[in-house]
């Protein structure tokens, strides 16, 4: 930076100019930004979706997992109720044929879980199942949604040893499991349809 002066001195017939030149000091370095480079900002997003790819197929797993956890305690819970009801009537329930059920249709679900459906041989009415609302619907007791792709929901399936043997033979998917249990309920695995998740021993 340059300043120009100019003075002049009355007086006798003498001038002065007095010229002054300042020159400024070097340039400062300017203060680096702090905001992010477009490469940065690119390597952190790609570093992000990086993580989130290797990350989401463990958490589809647990809640997966999860949800297998909960349907077979509901599965445990629908033969312990089945078991209270042959030590309370030395016979399994049967329905309005006459028949063992086979899954937990709506008469089951009424069946087991109310006090005023006595048929079937439940003349005291006994409640011997309760039945949280996300696995009833208009079917009877079925699987939560999301269990099953989409909005499907699926029956569990019932079988009951009415000889005294203690043994039966179920059929998943086309393949036989031989059950050590007068009482077994189960639904088809989601991923795989030939294995059973629910109470099989």
């Amino acid at each position: 930076m340059e300043w120009g002066g100019f003075f002049w001195w009355k007086g006798e017939s003498t001038g002065v100019v007095i010229v002054m030149n300042i020159t400024s000091s070097p340039k400062f370095p300017k203060a680096k930004s702090n905001s992010f480079t477009l490469v940065e900002l690119l390597v952190v997003i790609s570093i992000i979706g990086l993580l989130a790819g290797l990350g989401l197929p463990a958490i589809n797993g647990a809640i997966q997992a999860g949800k297998k956890a909960e349907v077979s305690a509901m599965a445990e819970s629908i033969k312990t109720a089945i078991n209270a009801f042959y030590a309370e009537y030395s016979q399994y329930p049967t329905n309005s044929s006459g028949r063992t059920y086979t899954n937990t249709s709506l008469e089951f679900l009424g069946f087991m879980s109310t006090t005023t459906n006595t048929n079937g041989g439940n003349s005291r009415g006994i409640a011997f199942l309760e039945v949280p609302p996300k696995f009833t619907n208009a079917n009877g007791i079925v699987t939560p949604r999301g269990f099953y792709s989409g909005t499907s929901q699926s029956n569990f399936l019932v079988g009951i040893d009415g000889t005294g043997a203690g043994v039966q033979t179920n059929n998943v998917g086309g393949s036989n499991y031989v059950v050590p249990a007068s009482v077994s309920v189960w639904v088809a695995d989601p991923k795989n349809s030939k294995k059973p998740v629910g109470t099989f021993k």
